[in-house]
């Protein structure tokens, strides 16, 4: 019996898909986008509009997609994987040609209801291509020069094109995560050794280009760098944003200002407060046990995550599981980091909880993925 023939056999069907669903993962799922519901009313003043409102529609309609996907097959998902992949391609070229500008910066196709981010599309669409390809690869021939030239093809191409919109905090993601799965896939520990070296080299490369004709970066993205290594050479300008947010951190003390108490948000001291600096604004109103209780879900969606990887018996199931965890853990790590200081300001959400349409319907269909894994695992 093939593999196919035995993953549609071992289906369920009817009402028994949703009792296999994972429960605690959704409610996890439900609390953390609370959270953000509340933080973006916060921020608005006392409204629900114009973030909290459409926020919460488009998380529940984020939820019926995750449904959905999730009573779904994995076998299908894996057989979509190459049409994913290519289709965020496609989305990619688009945004080339005819993308909407904002913030300096080409990423958007205008939908007229929302604009969509096709960068978003690509983080899962790399992961589900790169965990079919290790599933259709046979064990022996994961380190193998030539099979590993592949994917590094296959994570290289969507990077650069990311990286020329410029989204450099979205193309640094991609070759994170990309990376990662492929360490969890089992290529052996020499090739990242040797990626390691050259990115030292890159970026030694990088900081020599400044000032040159063939500058590698962005005038605003050298600025980032200098105000990560040294925010106080220029608190009112480029520095303004991370001095700001540490103000907000450090002020919300061990238990916070109480909710819309913020100082730093509702006296708009804190840039972006609704997207990227929205922790800042939790931190500051609900103090370090906010932050913290935050933390510990974001943990717990992990280990749910990490548990249904390690129940699967198939390959496919157990890679795309780890690679959307490990996602979701690139984007709350970085993000944390970049508005604590840790690291440079690149533009990255805090997911579920920062305000943004493509970001979040396209965490929760990845997260359907993850259900359909769980569900259509054999019992």
């Amino acid at each position: 019996m093939s593999y196919l023939e035995y993953a549609v056999k071992s289906t369920p069907s009817g009402f028994r898909k949703f009792l296999y669903m994972n429960w605690p993962l959704t409610l996890l799922l439900i609390s953390v986008a609370s959270a953000g519901f509340l933080m973006l009313y916060s921020v608005a003043g006392g409204s629900w509009m114009p973030w909290a409102e459409p926020q919460m529609e488009r998380f529940g309609l984020g939820l019926t997609v995750m449904f959905i996907i999730a009573l779904v097959p994995i076998w299908f998902w894996r057989n979509m994987s190459v049409v994913a992949y290519l289709g965020s391609i496609g989305l990619l070229i688009v945004v080339e040609l005819f993308g909407t500008i904002g913030m300096g910066a080409q990423r958007w196709i205008d939908l007229g209801f929302m604009r969509l981010q096709p960068s978003e599309v690509m983080k899962i669409s790399l992961v589900m291509v790169l965990a079919a390809y290790y599933d259709w690869l046979p064990a022996h021939k994961t380190s193998r020069p030539l099979w590993v030239i592949i994917p590094v093809l296959l994570i290289l191409f969507p990077t650069f094109m990311v990286l020329k919109q410029p989204d450099l905090g979205t193309s640094i993601l991609l070759l994170a995560a990309g990376g990662g799965l492929m360490f969890l896939a089992g290529v052996h520990w020499a090739y990242f050794a040797a990626v390691i070296a050259a990115g030292v080299g890159l970026i030694a490369t990088v900081f020599n280009s400044r000032g040159t004709e063939w500058q590698l970066l962005k005038d605003y993205q050298f600025r980032r760098i200098d105000t990560f290594l040294d925010p106080s050479t220029d608190p009112l300008g480029a520095g303004y944003h991370i001095t700001q947010s540490k103000i907000a951190l450090g002020s919300g003390g061990w238990n916070g200002r109480g909710f819309m108490e913020g100082t730093q948000s509702r006296l708009n001291f804190l840039p972006e407060k609704h997207t990227d600096f929205i922790f800042t604004t939790l931190a500051e109103e609900f103090g370090f046990v906010g932050g913290i209780t935050l933390l510990i879900l974001y943990g717990l969606i992990l280990i749910f995550c990490m548990v249904t990887a390690l129940s699967t018996k198939d390959r496919f199931s157990s890679l795309v599981t780890l690679g959307i965890a490990l996602n979701f853990f690139l984007f709350f790590a970085v993000n944390m980091s970049m508005v604590m200081g840790l690291a440079p300001v690149v533009g990255v959400p805090l997911p579920m909880v920062s305000y943004g349409g493509s970001a979040m319907l396209v965490l929760m269909a990845a997260f359907g993925i993850v259900q359909s894994a769980h569900i259509h695992r054999p019992r």
